[in-house]
């Protein structure tokens, strides 16, 4: 893969520092640059204050524009041999103009995570009912599967999440590549530098809030979980942390209760480092959840669901406790708190679930060894993906010319 030319289109410039979305870019980034690749990072957003400068790391950094041609002279130009789209909805705007003018291009596509599962899995939750099979078929879900269908390749970062796309709806294999987080090893030095259960104190829980399965996590704490464990732990306080938390997040700081909003963290790893248990009851969502990557990181243990460790350990024991009913919660999160040897056990098998399933070793390799085959075979693989031939050709008969309208009412 030495010298090639990749192009990232970005829903968002990363910010690692407000979401798993960043981290996880960034880490691509990461893996392709150590392999010799020359890449150019653009997206139609506006910057942001908090975003991460990626020129910072050898990467050039380019604003686009939508529906506009500019982007087709500057792709043209460029000339990439891999375009990485983040998140369907930038395959379906710069999809069908890259295909175009870059027709040898290889496309991959990184989900994130599938949004029309999380969608569902929300829409069942807000309708105070058992999430279904048929919530998944949604206009989302077609929009997505069909921006897989378009793609060369599709990266997936759960394995719950390829098994529903090959079983639920029949993508074929060779379309989909699990690509987990991709971290570093604990080693016995990273583990003597934690600090140990003595010297952590409180719960926390992270993440943006302008992610709602996030928000609604919070609210649960504030209204059902955190009222009996305070009770049982008086001393404890439980930190909230977030980028862009709005007003109605503000209101729920009560110190009185032990319950600190805390706003965005200035350095994430430290205060996760720092807490004794995160506490993420997460009742909604989809993909791998970076906030319990990054506790087992910190040597944190936690209490999750289902829904948030989901796919996560594999075999392996949980990081803590995984519990669903409100008061199974409760008595987890204060017996982890307080157990010490309950507590170091809990740090081991986060330790191991790390080494053993997202360490980037294990798939660094196959993930370039799968670029390298497509792009060996790249138009068998297309003609054997008539369906995504067929997409593609009616996306560029409709996208194109609304596109071409927007342009031209925009001058």
């Amino acid at each position: 893969m030495k010298n090639q030319k990749i192009l990232i289109i970005g829903m968002v410039w990363p910010e690692p520092n407000s979401s798993a979305a960043g981290t996880r870019m960034l880490q691509l980034i990461e893996l392709l640059q150590q392999n010799g690749c020359e890449i150019t990072f653009a997206s139609a957003a506006a910057d942001s204050e908090f975003a991460f400068d990626v020129t910072q790391i050898g990467v050039a950094k380019v604003p686009i524009v939508l529906n506009d041609a500019s982007f087709d002279a500057f792709v043209k130009t460029f000339n990439p041999q891999i375009v990485l789209f983040d998140r369907f909805v930038t395959e379906e705007q710069f999809g069908w103009r890259v295909a175009e003018n870059c027709p040898n291009a290889l496309r991959i596509l990184d989900t994130e995570d599938l949004h029309f599962l999380r969608l569902a899995r929300q829409l069942a939750f807000k309708e105070k009912r058992e999430f279904s099979t048929p919530d998944l078929f949604s206009d989302t879900a077609k929009r997505e599967i069909a921006s897989i269908l378009r793609c060369d390749l599709s990266l997936i970062i759960s394995e719950t999440e390829r098994n529903l796309l090959q079983n639920e709806f029949k993508i074929d294999a060779s379309l989909l590549h699990y690509l987990a987080f991709l971290v570093d090893e604990i080693d016995a030095q990273t583990l003597k530098d934690f600090p140990d259960f003595s010297n952590r104190k409180d719960f926390i829980f992270i993440g943006n809030f302008l992610h709602e399965p996030n928000w609604n996590t919070v609210q649960y704490l504030k209204e059902t979980i955190w009222p009996h464990i305070h009770k049982l732990l008086p001393e404890a306080r439980l930190k909230i942390y977030g980028a862009y938390p709005s007003q109605k997040v503000l209101q729920l700081h009560k110190p009185s209760d032990q319950f600190y909003i805390m706003g965005r963290a200035a350095d994430a790893a430290a205060v996760v480092k720092n807490a004794r248990v995160v506490l993420a009851p997460i009742r909604f969502g989809a993909g791998a959840k970076g906030k319990l990557i990054e506790a087992m990181q910190c040597g944190t243990p936690s209490v999750t669901t289902t829904i948030g460790a989901e796919s996560m350990p594999g075999n392996l024991p949980w990081n803590g406790t995984i519990a669903n009913d409100p008061d199974e919660i409760v008595r987890a999160a204060a017996e982890l708190y307080q157990n010490e040897m309950l507590w170091k056990q809990a740090q081991s098998n986060g330790i191991a679930i790390l080494n053993n399933r997202y360490s980037k070793r294990i798939f660094e390799k196959n993930f370039l060894d799968a670029i390298s085959k497509l792009q060996s075979n790249l138009q068998k693989h297309r003609q054997q993906n008539f369906i995504g031939l067929i997409l593609q050709h009616h996306l560029l008969a409709s996208t194109k010319y609304l596109s071409r309208w927007i342009e031209a009412k925009n001058k």
